[in-house]
């Protein structure tokens, strides 16, 4: 089975090919640059170079969020147009889930993938390897730093935290958790587009059409747009 995994969910681009077991490609960068205009070159050079044709591959798997909305869409929006185009089966994978896989699966312990969401938010959830499967212990979800510290420390377990914005909430945990605390090296905390590879492979697929992302809430220019029209009809 070919497998193209897309994921433009935050800073990170990444593109991978999976054949089988084997991965056959892998193109990460981890730069402010804007995803829309580099993804298609990056993965046109990635299959070219693996010598894999669009017809070839088995199915499209992509990281739907939570994240950059823009960066969730601009994944998701690729993905589904390549899903569509080619006839291919369409899988989406949790963003959080990707970084999770990305350094924990020989962690003894539990492991706390996360995004900064401002405002002292993150976008986080609890994930654990059993038998050699990624389990989800708790759902994905947004709260503040403080209060998934607080919410942490009921664990009996080492926690391995994971991310590029680990460093703005690192002495929040520190504090709550003191050597409960394991913090992943630098050079684990891009995720790894071969990781959500394997992780999509086996999944059902989604209806194409139908299938969205999860920003988990909605855009600020949204909810006040709904607040405005709300505050119109009062």
């Amino acid at each position: 089975m070919k497998v193209l995994s897309i994921d433009t969910s935050n800073y990170p681009l990444g593109v991978a090919l999976l054949d089988g077991d084997q991965v056959i490609g892998e193109y990460i960068t981890n730069v402010k640059k804007n995803h829309s205009v580099r993804v298609m070159p990056a993965i046109d050079i990635l299959m070219k170079d693996c010598g894999v044709k669009p017809a070839e591959l088995d199915k499209i798997v992509v990281a739907k969020g939570p994240g950059s909305y823009t960066g969730v869409r601009i994944g998701v929006t690729i993905a589904k147009t390549l899903a569509w185009t080619l006839n291919k089966p369409l899988v989406g994978v949790s963003s959080l889930e990707v970084y999770a896989a990305s350094a924990g699966r020989y962690f003894n312990g539990v492991i706390s993938p996360l995004f900064d969401a401002r405002r002292g938010q993150i976008y986080t959830g609890l994930y654990q390897y059993k038998e050699g499967q990624l389990v989800s212990l708790i759902k994905d979800q947004l709260l503040l730093a403080k209060d998934w510290a607080a919410k942490l420390a009921e664990q009996q377990e080492k926690i391995l935290f994971i991310g590029n914005d680990l460093l703005l909430h690192k002495d929040v945990f520190a504090e709550f958790l003191k050597e409960q605390a394991v913090y992943a090296s630098a050079a684990e905390h891009n995720p790894r587009p071969a990781e959500l590879a394997l992780l999509g492979r086996q999944r059902e697929p989604e209806d194409v059409h139908s299938f969205v992302p999860n920003y988990i809430r909605i855009a600020e220019a949204e909810a006040n747009w709904i607040k405005a029209n709300q505050e119109k009809k009062l």
